[in-house]
């Protein structure tokens, strides 16, 4: 009998405010020595106060908004109890039931809530140990908590999920929503059932999962066994998922919120918003990934990969608008570009910036912010090589000397030697150098074997050491040999 999967996320982000949730700590958890960042009320000394981060609450409001949650004009912090030695204190300060941000949804999947909370702090296993050892830079840092409904029915709908929630953290810019860093971090809840039923069976939780991809294989590797060994059967538990086995491993059973002794936090009162501020937070909000690339797709007719790509990083996207904008001005100002030159250049920026400015984007490890090739100069190299100045052979080295200087491609190209020759006169004299030196080449060329003519062309590159204009020499070719 096929089952269905009903599959439920919770997810925690790591805020990237300057100081920690409650205390003014530096919230640089992973950039210092263990334990340097931490003060007595991140560590529940007794007689410490917290004094909730402001920003770290208009961030959860705003991630709330981005996910057309509700949100809440009266919320409050909870205590959450537990015993393990990453909570110094002895508990959490969470959200119970008036979280910031009430019901909402993101691609058809329910939104349950998106409450606020402080991060526990980080326990490490040496390998071969009989201890842990625990770094409490992390304890305290202001960490959201994201909770879908029930929604998803398969493993490839909750990695698709993540990861458009990763580009909304960005585009807020209120998390690198790094997986593999902790930034983001995924606890997936599943069952089965059958075909038509509303029934909710036990769950299992698998937690802590760091990658889309492992989100994806331990929900694949839970159905296959819950349907093995019977989905109707047992209580929920808690697992974790072993990536290199591919297979989730029980923990311990899952707990409830009665085993939490949740009660209203005492020493942080409660929070009242008027309809006004909250309406701000959604006026103010930034174009999201999915309007975003819809809108790219519509407005400059490009392929639904490449406004994907575009959309899923901000500052990329401002760039190619930028140098399209460049581009356009172009327009107004040469009479050798038009209208239709402008649909032809962009569709060749798009290409550029989607591979060679990435790859050096990727190669030094810098942001988009950090590139010195500006939106002008990049469409000055789309124009060069549009009017034959320029070879896309030497395109890759253009923008690394470029990217290196912060220096206009005219001067560069001068510089390196790399202008590419159109010059017919010029050309026609190399030309026929080359045909005087390979009779039986033109003899097939004229028999109709278009890959001889290709070798002339490259006899010609050859000798121009690349700066020939390509379709220009194949042009003369045929003129020349074939009248």
């Amino acid at each position: 009998m096929q089952l269905e999967s009903v599959i439920g996320l919770e997810i925690h982000v790591q805020l990237k405010t300057k100081s920690k949730m409650f205390c003014p700590c530096p919230n640089i958890f992973g950039d210092v020595p263990p334990n340097s960042a931490i003060c007595p009320i991140c560590l529940g000394y007794p007689g410490t106060l917290p004094v909730p981060n402001a920003q770290a609450i208009t961030w959860t409001q705003r991630v709330g908004a981005a996910l057309n949650c509700q949100l809440a004009k009266e919320s409050k912090f909870d205590r959450k109890s537990y015993f393990y030695p990453d909570l110094p204190k002895a508990y959490q300060i969470s959200q119970y039931d008036k979280p910031f941000c009430g019901p909402g949804r993101l691609l058809g999947v329910g939104i349950t809530r998106v409450h606020l909370e402080e991060d526990a702090a980080k326990n490490i296993h040496p390998n071969g140990a009989s201890y842990t050892l625990v770094d409490y830079n992390r304890a305290g840092t202001p960490l959201m908590e994201i909770v879908t409904e029930p929604d998803i029915r398969s493993p490839e709908q909750a990695k698709k999920f993540l990861q458009e929630l990763q580009k909304i953290m960005r585009a807020l810019d209120v998390s690198a929503a790094d997986m593999e860093k902790g930034q983001l971090r995924c606890d997936a809840n599943i069952s089965l059932r059958e075909p038509g039923s509303h029934q909710l069976n036990p769950k299992t939780e698998i937690k802590n999962l760091n990658s889309f991809r492992n989100v994806e294989r331990a929900l694949q590797y839970e159905i296959k066994r819950q349907a093995c060994t019977g989905y109707v059967s047992g209580l929920q538990s808690t697992t974790r998922f072993d990536a290199d086995a591919g297979i989730t491993i029980e923990m311990r059973s899952k707990e409830e919120a009665a085993d939490y002794r949740y009660f209203p936090e005492p020493d942080i009162p409660p929070f009242v918003f008027t309809s006004d501020q909250l309406k701000q937070i959604v006026v103010d909000l930034p174009e999201l990934p999915y309007a975003k690339q819809d809108r790219l797709r519509r407005q400059y007719g490009l392929s639904g990969q490449h406004a994907l790509l575009l959309a899923a990083n901000p500052l990329l996207a401002d760039f190619f608008e930028n140098t399209v904008s460049e581009l356009q001005q172009l327009d107004n100002e040469q009479s050798d570009i038009n209208p239709e030159d402008i649909k032809t250049l962009v569709l060749r920026a798009t290409n550029i910036i989607l591979k060679e400015l990435r790859d050096i984007i990727t190669k030094e490890k810098i942001t988009v912010a950090k590139l010195k090739v500006t939106p002008a100069n990049f469409a000055e190299v789309i124009v060069l090589l549009h009017h034959g100045q320029m070879n896309k052979n030497a395109l890759p080295q253009v923008l690394n000397a470029m990217q290196k200087t912060g220096g206009d491609p005219d001067h560069i190209l001068q510089n390196l030697g790399l202008e590419q020759v159109s010059d017919v006169g010029d050309l026609e004299k190399i030309i026929r150098e080359v045909i005087n030196e390979n009779t039986d080449v033109i003899n097939k060329v004229k028999t109709g074997k278009t890959s001889a003519l290709q070798f002339l062309v490259g006899q010609v590159m050859a000798k121009t050491q690349g700066k020939a204009n390509p379709q220009v020499v194949t042009d003369l070719f045929k003129k020349m040999i074939l009248g």
